[in-house]
């Protein structure tokens, strides 16, 4: 199986981000990371896919294997090396190691697109997608929330969250770290700080950003978030190729790095089948309906804001 969302060039630059960098390896487990966002959005629609897509839904087409495969990479240990047995090996283990948090209605979420306004022009709801029944329960957007059962992931979240019609087309994995354990400043000096952060945009802009507090000039102690960002366009003259064509040219080569095996495959459905299997039964919880260009429906606010968390908006 091809993944043509998740290239070569990604998959590279991901492990080079981790692994060729000291800076990050200290920090990159549960003492410092409080939660991790993986997210797939697109702003189109469905039109003319319905006899691909109705009966499918965003859950299986997306979740399933991009958004795992992304959570793999993040969470996985450093190889022996980059041969494809020895990456696959490590894949397979955080694989192995994941689950999906329950109670799935606390920790899952689904909907489905309305019409409304999108980039200054008025769009149709799926509903009125030229192929789609009235009745159809086909979910646009889905979002669930795995754990990671390692020493070095024990405790942390991973948001996964895939919909059509949200606000921008986007592919990113935020690590969102802990706050410092004792600020030294009065609340007010702080009151607009964040958490900080690690984004690793995968598309349409590829290049990685870091959210950090920063005071901000002037007489008065005041500290606010602030970001440096990284593209690859910006800092390289060559152009990354398309993700087809590095995939097109391993086949030709033989190289397997990218096609995940059996077992991966066969992981991640039985990360998955569990929330299908819960939504499928009464059809629970509820498919509920947002509007074009909006992020998702209620419940998945709700659903990071049980534990004090929030969707970082991309």
């Amino acid at each position: 199986r091809i993944d043509h969302y998740l290239g070569k060039e990604t998959v590279q630059n991901i492990l080079a981000l981790r692994f060729a960098n000291q800076l990050y390896e200290p920090i990159w487990n549960s003492n410092y990371v409080d939660h991790v966002q993986i997210t797939m959005a697109e702003d189109i629609g469905l039109g003319g896919r319905a006899g691909y897509y109705d009966g499918i839904g965003a859950t299986r087409d997306v979740i399933q294997n991009h958004l795992l495969q992304l959570l793999a990479l993040i969470a996985m240990e450093e190889p022996v090396s980059f041969k494809p047995a020895d990456l696959r090996a490590e894949k397979v283990k955080i694989l192995s190691a994941t689950r999906p948090a329950e109670p799935f209605e606390e920790t899952t979420s689904r909907g489905q697109y309305t019409g409304g306004w999108q980039g200054g022009q008025k769009v149709p709801g799926l509903l009125e997608e030229g192929g789609f029944s009235p009745e159809s329960k086909t979910e646009t957007f889905g979002a669930i929330t795995c754990e990671v059962n390692t020493r070095r992931w024990a405790g942390v979240p991973f948001y996964l969250r895939t919909g059509k019609r949200l606000g921008r087309r986007v592919t990113e994995v935020a690590v969102v770290f802990k706050r410092a354990p004792h600020l030294p400043f009065d609340d007010t000096a702080t009151e607009e700080l964040g958490q900080n952060a690690l984004v690793v945009r995968v598309q349409p802009d590829e290049g990685v950003t870091i959210r950090f507090g920063s005071k901000v000039p002037g007489n008065t102690m005041e500290v606010r978030d602030v970001t440096m960002d990284f593209g690859y366009g910006h800092s390289f003259t060559e152009s990354s190729p398309e993700a087809y064509e590095r995939l097109l040219l391993d086949v030709l080569l033989g190289e397997p790095s990218l096609f995940p095996k059996n077992d991966e495959v066969e992981l991640s459905w039985e990360i998955l089948d569990p929330v299908l299997e819960f939504w499928a039964r009464k059809d629970e919880p509820a498919l509920e309906k947002y509007k074009a260009g909006t992020w998702g429906p209620p419940s998945a606010e709700t659903m990071t804001a049980r534990t004090g968390r929030q969707w970082r908006r991309p």
